[in-house]
């Protein structure tokens, strides 16, 4: 397939720029069906205003990672089922299953997977 260069016109800024045989090559290797539709300044542009929290900054995960904007866990006091200590857990015991603080929870995770493998 053969490509020539295309002027395209900036949907941001209104200016035209040239979409290169080059890169309508570079695109048609990489699987895109679209052309771009900003010049190359107002791609940077846009790309620094995401990088810096600009674009969609009220989402959670653009500032830090997944929830980051939650505050500090609940936690709840129980009482281990195992050992009878008192512990805190992050979420609200139901009462129909065992709660367990987190020294018997990890020994009860192990001998769980000890008893579930095979060798």
């Amino acid at each position: 397939m053969s490509f020539a260069d295309k002027t395209l016109t900036c949907r941001d800024c209104g200016t035209e720029f040239t979409f290169t045989a080059g890169e309508q090559e570079f695109y048609a290797q990489k699987g895109f069906d679209n052309e771009p539709t900003r010049c190359s300044s107002c791609r940077q542009a846009r790309k620094q205003s995401r990088s810096s929290g600009g674009y969609g900054s009220d989402r959670g995960y653009s500032s830090g990672g997944y929830g980051s904007d939650r505050g500090q866990r609940e936690m709840h006091t129980i009482t281990c089922s195992s050992c009878g200590k008192p512990a805190e857990v992050p979420f609200v015991p139901r009462g129909n299953k065992p709660v367990y603080c987190s020294d018997c929870f990890k020994s009860q995770r192990s001998n769980n997977v000890r008893s579930n493998s095979r060798w």
